[in-house]
């Protein structure tokens, strides 16, 4: 599964199985990316450049009112930044909504 992250993760954080990218270094076509509040804008403008027909949104959220800011988005996927180490399970679930 390739990922491509428009929020700075440090890679270690992510099972070995995961083709992880950041966006400033990204040719690939994701199956999921990850973004944070700052990120929002770059993610639009680019999610077509790096983004596969089919894909999922991550976003990385640090209270409500980011969540609110992402609702208009068509964001699949919350978590909290202070729960960024569940990131995996959060990826496999969206990786399930892909395959169906």
């Amino acid at each position: 599964m390739k990922i491509v992250t428009f929020y700075d993760l440090d890679s270690s954080l992510f099972n070995e199985e995961f083709e992880v990218e950041s966006f400033s270094n990204s040719s690939v076509d994701a199956d999921v990316v990850i973004l944070g509040i700052d990120s929002i804008f770059d993610f639009e403008e680019n999610k077509s450049k790096v983004c596969k027909d089919k894909f999922a949104s991550i976003a990385i959220i640090d209270d409500e009112s980011d969540y609110d800011a992402f609702k208009n988005f068509g964001i699949d996927a919350w978590i909290k930044a202070k729960d960024i180490s569940q990131i995996n399970n959060i990826i496999n679930l969206v990786n399930k909504r892909l395959l169906s």
